[in-house]
């Protein structure tokens, strides 16, 4: 009798080498909504490859367990028609995606020193400080200092 293959999932060494080359870690703030002076902060873990690479990404999402994969247009001349994966759940972020890479380290400094930002602005979230305009003031500092290679200065 022969046994079925499955496909293999992609190891933890995989998933953070394509996170240090293709991935990122980004929180975004939305205008303040109480009066207090707080605001929403989304935190949001992505890792983007070219369409042929789907595949891969799927493979990163069954390995981590969350997350979702979708299409996303490239406008941009000389770009190629990528696919995202994307967790944004405030849940899977705290509960997955935070203890998964630090049990599991990045390589490169840059993506390790965004990530240690992106988990103080994390604790600061989970702390509810963004719903002060003192705790917002904080995790718009912290986020100013992160992803700076990959800004466009004009």
């Amino acid at each position: 009798m022969y046994k079925r293959r499955t496909k293999p999932l992609v190891s933890a060494d995989y998933i953070v080498g394509l996170t240090d080359g293709e991935g990122c870690f980004y929180v975004r703030v939305q205008p303040p909504y109480n009066k207090s002076g707080g605001a929403r902060a989304q935190l949001n873990f992505f890792i983007k490859v070219q369409q042929a690479d789907k595949a891969m990404l799927e493979k990163v999402k069954k390995a981590l367990g969350c997350g979702m994969v979708y299409f996303q247009k490239e406008n941009r001349q000389n770009h190629s028609q990528c696919y995202r994966y994307t967790v944004n759940s405030h849940r899977d972020i705290i509960g997955i995606i935070i203890p998964f890479f630090q049990t599991h380290c990045l390589q490169g400094k840059t993506k390790q020193n965004n990530f240690k930002l992106f988990c103080k602005i994390a604790e600061l979230v989970e702390r509810g400080k963004h719903l002060s305009q003192y705790g917002l003031n904080k995790i718009v500092n912290l986020k100013s200092q992160m992803n700076l290679r990959t800004r466009v200065v004009r």
